[in-house]
């Protein structure tokens, strides 16, 4: 055998070894930022509670306002409320969200509490119509501050955490939407629910809704001093130092160091154009018509639960609406921050939004079939006291057991859009703007979805017309519209599970640098 032979053989029998397998490598998630996080979601925490809270007693205070001809069309002025906060909302979301990318996170944050304490106050002073209208537009106005929190947060999280982080918006919306709810419902009107405390109070009696709103504007006051006081800027500026310099390298704080330290300057922002590709407007479109059907039925429920069971409704009280709305939030805490962070990272968000949307089918279909339970109850008021509450302890299990498909179908949903819109943004320049569009395509459509979902409920029951077409209407278009949304979501790609601004970027290589 020649020496040449002799010199391969050793690389042969390499070659011919079996290969051990790698292990897989495990990535470990980085500890959320507190003390980033805590901050923000105390500001977060004061729009869903001061937007919730006036839902139980809607219906009473129209009936105040005395403008409705008949309590069946209610409905239809309570659609104008809705619908004037979303117009403002509209007309300036894009405006802040902009800002937000120039100026910084913090300063529009703060603008958009200070707007929300006042405007909270004036809401529960309303005497007439025109005036409350006026009112909810300029709460509108300051109703930014969503889409700048989703671009904050998305800066302070990494690709290990993000889901979670992400997660703890709507976790925070949720939570404060029951407590809105509740507060709502518990608080109005005290000189009639607690007269032993408020029965000598004229202020009280003069403004029925009064309470409640204060109680909202002083959780908006403690968002406020809490981001006033704590929560620092998470968008990198040329003329900004270094994160690290600024509060400290920790462990609570990688990626806003490593993004500090990683660039001299923010990347710069694409055009309008070039970030709305095809890709984004489905995903947009898709985002827009889901949400038509959840803020139809959403904004549609307490006027449908306190609505005569004659005429499809529950016939329940703004405290047993509150209630309803409320404890729901129990169930939140557990599906948002353990069920969904866990599907997320298994399977990926577009199966969790495709999911959620599963969810809302039987929740809008059944929902409506309560008014028969409810009616029974109300015609069966003479019979015995045993039956009667059985029968109530059923009509409320069952609800709960539905406002349970709601609250996971929105969680889900929700929480898996918010992921998809931040994590199509190209740069983290692009937040603000992605976050925006999305905030304004909602927005538009919740100018809609009110006054849509309101005359439809006051014009099927005011007619006695067949199955679907009766109080079932609205409840079944929202459940086609889910129908419609989930087969649309097969379009998407399973490139939106990644968040796109931090994948590496195509350079143009040497070789062609140098042509």
């Amino acid at each position: 055998m020649s020496q040449r032979d002799n010199a391969q053989e050793p690389a042969r029998s390499q070659q011919d070894a079996p290969v051990e397998p790698e292990e897989p490598v495990v990535v470990k998630e980085t500890p959320l930022p507190w003390k980033q996080i805590a901050p923000l979601v105390a500001m977060r925490l004061a729009e869903p509670i001061n937007f919730t809270l006036i839902l139980p007693f809607l219906y009473k205070m129209i009936e105040d306002f005395d403008v409705a001809e008949t309590p069946k069309d209610i409905s239809y002025y309570a659609s104008m409320l809705f619908m004037s906060f979303s117009i403002s909302q509209t007309l300036t979301i894009m405006y802040w969200g902009r800002l937000s990318d120039r100026i910084g996170r913090r300063p529009v944050l703060i603008a958009g509490l200070i707007g929300t304490l006042a405007v909270s106050i004036l809401f529960g002073v309303c005497k007439t119509f025109p005036m409350a209208i006026l009112v909810r537009m300029a709460a509108g106005v300051f109703a930014g501050n969503a889409a700048v929190m989703k671009s904050a947060m998305a800066e302070i999280a990494d690709d290990t955490n993000r889901s979670r982080m992400m997660a703890l918006l709507p976790l925070t919306w949720n939570f404060g939407s029951m407590v809105g709810s509740g507060m709502g419902g518990i608080f109005s009107n005290p000189a009639t629910q607690f007269p032993g405390l408020f029965g000598n109070s004229k202020l009280f009696t003069y403004f029925p809704y009064l309470l409640p709103c204060l109680m909202g504007s002083t959780i908006a006051a403690f968002g406020l001093v809490t981001g006033l006081l704590n929560f620092k800027e998470t968008l990198i500026r040329p003329t900004q130092p270094a994160l690290e310099e600024t509060v400290g390298s920790t462990e609570a704080t990688p990626l806003l160091a490593q993004s500090a330290a990683s660039s001299v300057a923010p990347a710069k922002q694409n055009s309008i154009k070039s970030l709305l590709t095809p890709l984004v407007v489905r995903v947009m479109v898709t985002n827009a018509c889901m949400c038509l059907a959840y803020t139809m039925c959403d904004q549609l429920y307490p006027i449908f639960a306190a609505t005569d069971p004659r005429d499809g409704g529950l016939g329940l009280d703004p405290r047993s609406i509150g209630l309803s709305l409320g404890v729901e939030g129990i169930v939140v805490v557990y599906i948002q921050l353990v069920v969904y962070p866990r599907l997320e990272r298994k399977f990926g968000v577009l199966y969790c939004y495709r999911r959620g949307l599963l969810f809302a089918i039987p929740y809008l279909v059944s929902m409506p079939f309560l008014s028969m339970i409810a009616l029974h109850l109300q015609t069966q008021a003479g019979t015995s006291a045993m039956s009667m509450l059985v029968e109530k302890v059923v009509m409320w299990v069952i609800l709960m057991s539905i406002m349970t498909m709601r609250i996971t179908s929105s969680v889900m949903a929700f929480t898996s859009i918010n992921l998809m819109i931040t994590n199509m943004a190209p740069t983290r320049a692009d937040l603000g703007f992605m976050n925006g569009t999305q905030q304004l395509a909602m927005s538009t459509v919740r100018i809609f979805a009110p006054i849509v979902s309101g005359s439809l409920w006051s014009w099927s029951i005011k007619h006695s017309f067949p199955f679907p077409f009766n109080s079932h209407l609205v409840w079944m278009l929202s459940a086609v519209l889910i129908v419609i949304v989930l087969k649309l979501s097969y379009r998407i790609p399973e490139s939106v599970n990644k968040f796109a601004a931090d994948q590496p970027k195509p350079i143009a290589s040497v070789e062609e640098s140098d042509d």
